[in-house]
């Protein structure tokens, strides 16, 4: 008989829109190479129907020395301006591997001093899992064992 609990599954298609910000308490970790970049048990998630969970990483869990501005700017209806940040680690540079709303929009303020990065460009993991990066990248998603699709993001879904 198997004792180990089943992990509850989440649905991006159960998550609202517009999004919800979710503390997370569990152990984030970024890194390119062997330089880890950030370490958090602080996070927050973003959840937004249709899309795999995006962490956010508190500024002061994340090495400052590390990053440097990215090029380009892009804006989302809910969180406003987005800032890119290059991460420069172990002798490489990962153009726009993060990303910042400097100034959020309301009721998205709790995202002032937070990075985001994308799981296709540096390593990431969530309490040691290694974390699957969405398809397409435009979302930035953090797919984990719990999460479930279909994923909006990809070739062909853009319609959905």
């Amino acid at each position: 008989m198997n004792d180990v609990p089943a992990v509850p599954k989440e649905s991006v298609w159960d998550y609202p829109r517009p999004p919800a910000v979710v503390a997370d308490d569990r152990r984030v970790t970024v890194a390119v190479g062997s330089e880890v970049v950030a370490d958090t048990r602080a996070g927050l998630r973003v959840l937004e129907t249709s899309h795999p969970p995006v962490f956010y990483v508190p500024r002061h869990d994340v090495r400052a020395e590390l990053l440097r501005p990215g090029a380009g700017r892009t804006h989302c209806e809910w969180k406003g301006a987005a800032s890119y940040w290059d991460v420069v680690a172990g002798g490489v540079v990962v153009p726009r591997a993060a990303w910042s709303y400097e100034r959020p929009l309301a009721p998205y303020e709790v995202l002032r001093e937070h990075l985001a990065f994308y799981p296709s460009l540096v390593r990431c993991a969530v309490d040691g899992e290694a974390v699957t990066a969405q398809e397409g990248d435009f979302y930035g998603g953090w797919i984990t064992h719990e999460i479930e699709g279909p994923f909006k993001g990809g070739p062909g879904t853009w319609g959905w």
